[in-house]
């Protein structure tokens, strides 16, 4: 049995509803006088950081409204060892978003495998002209100095994968520098030392004479000359038999 209506209970309880509304303190923002305090990850924009942008094509490919413009052309890398084979690499020409048509469901930020896109919550880029919302790169650059910094982390939380690998590859490069350090300090050293081991290996080279052969030689008599010598009887001439 279904319950009987009053009449005008209807709007009793609309004019409830604004009673209850006049009562309450108003909290209108006077904006644009006043910026609103908007949560840190509004969606407002999209900002490029074109460095980490390598051409894959994923966000065009992507997004539902195909508003996403991407041109490049490949270069080719010259090997950097001889007999190397040369690669090729994707080089950046053209990124563009038409705001016109974007229906802001960041999936293009989602999908981006390389961090390239990124959300700002600037939202006041209105244009009198349709055609002046679409952004080219370097309008998108723009927007990257509005984009807020990440939350900090829970402390409680594990420590992100990318954190570890990255003081992993650091702690190594430094045991590496340090090990080299230490070789660099260790030649230096034996180098200074060559000298020293040069002279006692010389000095050890050298033949040394024994005390007694010395002696000896001192006290024999050095050689004298003929003329020196006297003569005895026999070398004496004969005189007398001449006579």
């Amino acid at each position: 049995m279904s319950r009987l209506s009053i009449p005008g209970s209807g709007l009793a309880k609309g004019l409830a509803v604004t009673l209850r509304t006049m009562t309450k303190k108003t909290v209108t923002e006077q904006y644009p006088d006043v910026q609103p305090e908007l949560p840190p990850r509004t969606r407002g924009v999209i900002g490029l950081f074109e460095e980490n942008c390598t051409v894959c094509m994923l966000c065009a490919r992507e997004c539902p409204d195909w508003c996403i413009y991407i041109d490049s052309h490949k270069e080719t890398i010259p090997a950097a060892t001889p007999g190397g084979r040369d690669r090729s690499r994707n080089v950046l020409d053209r990124f563009a978003i038409d705001f016109s048509l974007c229906m802001y469901c960041g999936i293009c930020i989602e999908v981006c495998p390389f961090d390239a896109l990124f959300w700002s919550p600037e939202f006041e880029y209105s244009e009198t002209d349709i055609r002046d919302l679409t952004h080219e790169r370097d309008k998108l650059r723009e927007w990257m100095w509005t984009v807020p910094a990440p939350p900090a982390l829970d402390p409680g939380a594990e420590e992100p994968k990318e954190l570890a690998a990255a003081r992993k590859t650091a702690d190594k490069l430094a045991a590496q520098q340090e090990t080299a350090q230490q070789e660099t300090t260790r030649q230096q050293a034996a180098r200074a030392t060559e000298p020293h081991a040069d002279e006692q290996a010389r000095a050890a080279e050298q033949p040394t004479r024994p005390m007694g052969d010395s002696k000896q030689q001192t006290d024999q008599p050095g050689p004298t000359s003929d003329r020196s010598k006297p003569r005895t009887t026999g070398d004496q001439p004969d005189q007398e038999g001449r006579e």
